[in-house]
C-alpha cells in the first residue's frame, strides 16, 4: 500500500471501532474539505452508505456557496443529515475575544445538539497537524458533561487501542483523521475525486485554505487555481493553514480556551 492506502485504512478502522463501540454515533460535516473527507471514507467503511447521522451545526453564516454544497451533497450522498442552529453571541462567555466568541457559538450549538440527540460518540475532522493545541488530541477524546477537555489529562493510546468506556453523562469525540496532514487531505481528494466548494480556487489571486463563517474567515493570496496547483503550492509554502481566520490572530491562548470548552 502506498502512503494514502495507508491512511485511508487507519481512518476506516477507526471509523468501523466508533460505529461498534458507541451505541448513539454522530458525525459533524462542516461542509469543508477534511469533512468531506470523513464523509466520504465513512462511506467506504460502511459500503456506499453513511450508517449514522450526519450533523451541520449551523452558525447562519456560512458562505452561500457552502449551503449549496450542504443540499446537493446531503441528497447525492444520501445523507442522514441534522441540521442544528446555535445560539446568538450573547449567550457566549463575553471574556472571550471578539472573534472567538462569534466561533464559540458552535460549542453551544453542538452542546444542546448532544443533549437532544442523546448523542454518546460524536466523530469530528480535526488533524493535528492543523493548530498546536490539537496536536493534544486522542483518537478516542472522552468529553465532560458539558463538552469539555481537559488537554492536560489525555489518555494513551498504544498500538491502536482506544478506551470507550464512558461515565454516565459524558460522549466520546472520535477523531479518524487526525494522523493526516493538509497535503495528504489534497492528495486524496485528488485520487478519489472528492468534491469540495469551489472557494478553496483562487479567483483573482486570492483563495481560502479553511472555510469558517464569512465574517471572520478571510482569503489569502495564491494563484493556485485547480487541485494540482493547490498541491503544487501546498508543497512550498510556509504559510499556516489558518492564516485566514481571525480568531486565531486574537490572544494567545484563545483557540485553547475554545477546545478546551468543547470547541470543534
Amino acid at each position: 500500500m502506498d502512503h494514502l492506502d495507508q491512511l485511508e485504512s487507519q481512518s476506516v478502522y477507526i471509523l468501523r471501532e466508533a460505529f461498534n463501540r458507541i451505541e448513539r454515533l454522530a458525525m459533524l460535516w462542516s461542509l469543508g474539505k477534511d469533512s468531506n473527507v470523513m464523509v466520504w471514507l465513512a462511506r467506504k467503511a460502511f459500503f456506499g452508505r453513511v450508517p449514522f447521522p450526519v450533523m451541520h451545526i449551523d452558525t447562519g453564516k456560512k458562505f452561500p456557496a457552502m449551503y449549496a454544497f450542504r443540499e446537493r451533497y446531503a441528497k447525492a450522498w444520501d445523507l442522514n443529515l441534522i441540521v442544528e442552529d446555535c445560539p446568538g453571541v450573547e449567550a457566549v462567555d463575553p471574556t472571550l475575544p471578539t472573534n472567538a466568541r462569534s466561533a464559540a457559538r458552535k460549542t453551544l450549538g453542538l452542546r444542546d445538539a448532544i443533549a437532544k440527540h442523546k448523542f454518546t460518540g460524536i466523530i469530528a475532522g480535526i488533524r493535528r497537524d492543523e493548530e498546536s493545541v490539537r496536536a493534544k488530541e486522542r483518537v478516542f477524546s472522552p468529553r465532560g458533561d458539558t463538552g469539555q477537555w481537559d488537554f492536560r489529562d489525555q489518555p494513551p493510546e498504544f498500538w491502536d487501542h482506544f478506551n470507550s468506556d464512558l461515565p454516565a453523562g459524558t460522549h466520546l469525540r472520535v477523531h479518524p483523521l487526525l494522523h493526516w496532514t493538509e497535503l495528504d487531505i489534497w492528495r486524496y481528494v485528488r485520487r478519489e475525486g472528492i468534491p469540495v466548494v469551489d472557494l478553496y480556487f483562487a479567483k483573482n489571486g486570492m483563495r481560502y485554505r479553511s472555510l469558517g463563517d464569512q465574517d471572520i474567515t478571510f482569503p489569502v493570496p495564491s494563484q493556485a487555481a485547480t487541485l494540482d496547483e493547490v498541491i503544487t503550492e501546498l508543497e512550498g509554502t510556509r504559510t499556516p493553514e489558518r492564516a485566514g481566520r481571525a480568531m486565531d490572530r486574537e490572544t494567545e491562548d484563545a483557540f485553547e480556551r475554545l477546545r478546551a470548552a468543547g470547541y470543534m
